[in-house]
C-alpha cells in the first residue's frame, strides 16, 4: 500500500508533479539519484535497504566513485558551456544556475570540489577555460583545444604571416622606389646646375625699349654725361696740369691725330679747351701784371 509507485501510474505522476523544480540540496541522494521533499523523507530514505546496499558498494572504494563523479560533473559542465556560449565570456555563477536548472544534473556535493570558486579555479589552472576575476565576480570562457580548432588557428596564423610578409614586401618596394626617385631627382638637379653654370655669362643686361625716347630725357642724359666728363676732366687737369694737346700728341700716332683733327670736337672737349684757354689767359694776365710791377719797382 505505502510502497513505491510504479512508473506511469497516477501516483507516480502526482509525485513527479509535486517534485517539480529544484528542492533542497541537502535532501538529495546522489547515490540513489533521488530527491526528498523534507527531512523526514530523507531520513527514511537513508534507512531504506536500497540506499544501504548502494552505500556499502561505494564504501569499498570511495575515491574511485568520487573521481568518477568529478569527471562526469566536469564533462557535463564544459559540454553545456561549449554548446550554449561557445568561447564567449560569461559569469560563472549565472552559468552555474543554468547548469543546475536540470533536475537530473550531477550535484557538486558528490565531487571533490566543495565550492564553485574552487571548481572555476581548477578549470583555469588546467587551461580548460579562461578565468577573469573582476569586481562583479568570476568570468569564464571556454578554450577550444580541439584538433580542428588548432588547425584553424594555425591556418589563421599562417595567413596573417603571409599578409604581414606581403605588407612588409610592399612597404620595402615602396621605400626603394622613393629612394630611387630621390636619387634621380638629385642627379637631375646637379645636371641642371652644371648646365646653368656653363651657359652663364658675365655680361651687362640688355634692355630693349620700343617706345620713342623724349627730347627732354635725351638732353638730360647727355647733360649728365657731359657734367661727369667735365668733372673728371677737371680733376685730371688739376692733378696733372699738363697740356691736353701734348698728351694727345704723345699718346697717339700721326694718323690717329689727323683722324681726330678731322672729326668734330664734342661738347666736353670744347669745354676743356675753353677752360684751358681761360686758364692760360689768366696766367698771361697775371704774368703781365707781375712784370709791370717789377718794372715800376726798377724805375722807382
Amino acid at each position: 500500500m505505502g510502497g513505491k509507485a510504479e512508473k506511469g501510474t497516477p501516483k507516480w505522476l502526482a509525485n513527479r508533479m509535486k517534485a517539480k523544480g529544484l528542492q533542497r540540496l541537502r535532501w538529495y541522494c546522489q547515490v540513489c539519484e533521488k530527491q526528498m521533499r523534507d527531512e523526514n523523507g530523507f531520513k527514511c530514505h537513508t534507512q531504506s535497504e536500497a540506499h544501504v546496499r548502494q552505500m556499502l558498494l561505494i564504501g569499498e572504494n570511495p575515491n574511485k566513485h568520487i573521481h568518477n563523479y568529478s569527471v562526469e560533473f566536469k564533462n557535463n559542465f564544459i559540454q553545456l558551456l561549449r554548446t550554449s556560449h561557445g568561447e564567449k565570456r560569461v559569469h560563472a555563477n549565472q552559468f552555474y544556475q543554468e547548469y543546475i536548472a536540470d533536475k537530473g544534473h550531477l550535484r557538486m556535493n558528490a565531487t571533490r570540489w566543495v565550492t564553485l570558486t574552487e571548481f572555476v579555479k581548477y578549470l583555469g589552472y588546467e587551461g580548460i577555460c579562461r578565468v577573469e576575476e573582476t569586481d562583479k565576480g568570476l568570468y569564464i570562457s571556454w578554450i577550444d583545444n580541439s584538433p580542428e580548432a588548432l588547425r584553424r588557428q594555425q591556418s589563421i596564423i599562417k595567413r596573417d604571416r603571409q599578409d604581414r610578409g606581403d605588407e612588409e614586401r610592399e612597404l620595402r618596394m615602396i621605400s626603394e622606389q622613393v629612394e630611387r626617385a630621390k636619387r634621380v631627382a638629385k642627379d637631375s638637379e646637379q645636371e641642371d646646375q652644371n648646365v646653368v653654370k656653363e651657359l652663364k655669362r658675365n655680361e651687362n643686361k640688355i634692355s630693349i625699349s620700343l617706345s620713342k625716347p623724349s627730347v627732354h630725357t635725351e638732353n638730360a642724359s647727355t647733360s649728365l654725361q657731359e657734367d661727369e666728363r667735365s668733372h673728371s676732366g677737371r680733376i685730371s687737369c688739376i692733378k696733372k696740369q699738363e697740356n691736353v694737346f701734348k698728351t694727345l700728341a704723345k699718346s697717339t700716332p700721326p694718323k690717329q691725330i689727323q683722324n681726330k683733327e678731322k672729326r668734330p670736337l664734342t661738347t666736353a672737349e670744347q669745354i676743356i679747351l675753353e677752360e684751358t684757354e681761360e686758364r692760360r689767359r689768366k696766367e698771361m694776365q697775371r704774368n703781365t701784371r707781375f712784370d709791370s710791377k717789377r718794372r715800376r719797382v726798377h724805375l722807382g
